[in-house]
């Protein structure tokens, strides 16, 4: 029997997104994934003709929870700047039903900054006090709510190109996030003796060298969807510990990690876990010899999961 699914908007979104664990739910959704109760195909790239641009399709299934779905993600070239856009939908496993279809941008948002958490919170020496964000954007300030109570950070430092010309008022909501944090004028000045260092940035290239950091820290990655796109230089990888959210898609997305394979002699299976051997404890954890590095691409199964989320929600809710 059809139904008519649910439509949510991007601002609906974010309302609801506020009245879930989004950590929580991605936690589960790993050990659901390292219980063989979930199933993440890789990405699905496809071009459009003459360099117009590309989409890449995100799948997941949720067993447990009788639903899959799919995100679909277009970067449209265009003249005046690259437009990206994302649309989740999420189906019945029983009735074969469109159950909800979400503007995917506050998803992408909230399930991006939660696995990075998520890693962190597996990853980061219990001692860690010195918390780095490179970016300003709303990824990055998701990052930080994600992330400023898992450790007792005695210092928080963001920088960002772009907050160099703005006003001490303009910058008053990003300072209110969190009183330990500290809008700083160099990147230099933000890495200085960072125990933790997350890069939230758009940038296609690197943002920062590992190799001249005074000491060992976790540095955590996101990148952009341009193609190959990276934080780190690819031959920092042979120097570090790495991680990633999932070892059976992520290298071969991540545009380091193909660099490096090609470039530098790196080799997959120098990864030392994902995100489900975290979550389920059969990753080995960090020594802190050397750098740590936490790659995510993003799956389909944090959108998939965090559409389930809000789809019971506004079920309950009406």
């Amino acid at each position: 029997m059809s139904s008519t699914p649910y439509v949510i908007a991007k601002a609906q979104a974010r309302q609801l997104l506020e009245q879930v664990d989004v950590p929580q739910i991605l936690r589960k959704l790993f050990g659901d994934l390292a219980a063989g109760q979930a199933v993440q195909p890789a990405q699905q790239l496809v071009e459009f003709p003459q360099g117009a641009g590309d989409f890449i399709n995100y799948l997941g299934v949720l067993a447990e929870d009788r639903v899959y779905g799919v995100k679909t993600s277009p970067y449209i070239v265009r003249s005046e700047g690259a437009l990206v856009t994302a649309w989740t939908l999420l189906m019945s496993m029983e009735t074969g039903q469109p159950l909800l279809l979400c503007d995917a941008g506050e998803l992408t948002v909230a399930r991006t900054a939660a696995a990075t958490a998520v890693a962190i919170d597996a990853l980061a020496e219990p001692t860690a006090k010195r918390l780095a964000i490179i970016g300003s954007g709303p990824v990055a300030l998701a990052h930080l709510r994600y992330v400023k109570t898992l450790r007792d950070w005695q210092s928080i430092s963001l920088y960002s190109p772009a907050l160099a010309d703005k006003s001490p008022e303009e910058l008053t909501p990003i300072s209110a996030l969190d009183p330990r944090l500290q809008i700083v004028a160099s990147r230099e000045q933000a890495l200085e003796d960072a125990d933790v260092i997350m890069l939230c940035t758009s940038s296609a290239g690197p943002v920062i060298d590992p190799l001249t950091l005074r000491k060992p820290a976790l540095i955590t990655s996101i990148s952009t969807n341009a193609p190959r796109a990276h934080e780190v230089p690819p031959q920092a990888l042979t120097e570090m510990q790495v991680y990633c959210d999932y070892r059976q898609t992520t290298p071969g997305s991540a545009g380091e990690m193909l660099i490096a394979s090609e470039q530098h002699g790196w080799d997959r299976s120098a990864i030392r876990g994902d995100l489900p051997e975290l979550v389920s404890g059969k990753a080995p954890r960090p020594d802190y010899d050397r750098h740590v590095f936490f790659r995510s691409i993003g799956l389909g199964l944090e959108d998939i999961a965090l559409a389930n989320a809000i789809y019971l929600l506004q079920k309950r809710i009406g």
